[in-house]
């Protein structure tokens, strides 16, 4: 079987086992709600996929293995996308949580990066070819402020993911007070509550594939830039080395920048699941979707599973890269006529840089203080 390469970086995140203990944690939750404690242990069902096709979601097979373990009431006022729904939000969040600790280290080692070249000197390019000068470290906090954005982004929709909590239509209608049961079903799992059930509101979702998007968008840059300056005939930076990594299957002189290929593929990917997010969205039609919510389960797990290992990756790259500034500096001196024709000529690019150190220092004191709130 072919895997996303790095899903062991996703290992338990949102892969099968841990939806299932998600749901099992939602059912628990309602249950509370309904005044009864479940005492399950570690005990997590085997879902038996025939079931699973024959119900249609995985939320019905896990009730049943549920109602067979205990004696207690369950699931009673819900539906399955409630439970699917608060789940899946259930696995955002660590995804999430895995995800931001990734960018943090990733804008440690990109400030580091930026601070240590803010005056080493490069060829700037632009549409391909030579445009003035400019240093490592503004490219390297250009990158960082992709980072520091994405990372405030997620924080804002981790703090607000929701609860699902509707019943049969969206109308709780079996719940004696409807909204104090929804709020406390969203408190016991450490989510919000939306003010209404949302099985045809899909911005909750879209809104969490959006910024995943942006996330994956901010590491691709980073990993596009890496992928160029590493060009042999560029050899302006190059991946770390480590055993066993970059090989290839014909070619043993090979060292392949895998890190930053694989970061540039996810930031490929991850537009076109956004996007089915946002085609499932426009087709929830009636009080529950007829296949568009179906189609939105796995998009939504294979964008959460890329991006956390896209991150992951990305740190790993970023914290053991290779500046080679000594060849940045020799490049633009060697094409000094071209990189400062702009004001007449000359033979000092370093001399020619404009507010390069002044936006490198910008970029800094913003990560600083984000480090330091």
């Amino acid at each position: 079987m072919i895997v996303l390469p790095g899903s062991h970086r996703a290992a338990g995140l949102v892969d099968d086992a841990a939806l299932v203990r998600a749901m099992l944690e939602v059912e628990v939750a309602w249950a509370r709600v309904l005044g009864t404690s479940l005492s399950l242990g570690d005990w997590v069902p085997a879902l038996d996929p025939v079931e699973v096709e024959a119900a249609g979601n995985p939320v019905l097979p896990l009730v049943s293995a549920l109602r067979a373990k205990v004696s207690s009431p369950v699931h009673t006022g819900l539906t399955s996308q409630d439970v699917l729904d608060s789940a899946l939000m259930l696995l955002a969040r660590g995804a999430l949580g895995q995800v931001a600790a990734d960018l943090g280290r990733v804008g440690v080692a990109l400030a580091r990066l930026a601070g240590e070249h803010r005056s080493s000197v490069m060829a700037g390019r632009t549409l391909t070819q030579y445009a003035v000068p400019i240093t490592f470290g503004l490219k390297a906090a250009r990158w960082l402020v992709g980072v520091l954005d994405a990372l405030d982004e997620l924080e804002v929709v981790a703090r607000n993911l929701p609860v699902q909590c509707g019943g049969a239509a969206g109308t709780l209608s079996r719940a004696a007070d409807p909204v104090a049961s929804a709020s406390a079903f969203a408190d016991h799992l450490g989510l919000v509550w939306p003010g209404m059930p949302w099985h045809t509101y899909r911005a909750p979702v879209t809104r969490l594939g959006d910024a995943v998007v942006r996330c994956c968008d901010a590491l691709g840059v980073m990993a596009a830039d890496l992928l160029t300056l590493g060009r042999p005939e560029i050899g302006e930076v190059r991946e770390g080395f480590v055993q066993g990594r970059g090989g290839s299957s014909t070619m043993p002189q090979k060292r392949n920048p895998v890190l930053s290929v694989l970061v540039n593929s996810a930031a490929l990917q991850a537009p076109g699941l956004g996007a089915r997010l946002h085609l499932c969205a426009a087709r929830a039609v009636d009080e529950r979707p007829d296949g568009a919510w179906h189609a939105e389960w796995p998009a939504l797990r294979a964008l959460l599973e890329l991006v956390v290992v896209a991150a992951s990756q990305a740190a790993e790259l970023v914290e053991g890269l290779e500046v080679h500034a000594d060849v940045m500096a020799r490049r633009a001196r060697e094409a000094a006529p071209e990189l400062l024709a702009e004001r007449g000529g000359g033979d000092d690019p370093g001399s020619y840089l404009g507010a390069a150190e002044v936006f490198v220092d910008e970029a800094l004191k913003r990560w600083e203080g984000r480090d330091v709130r």
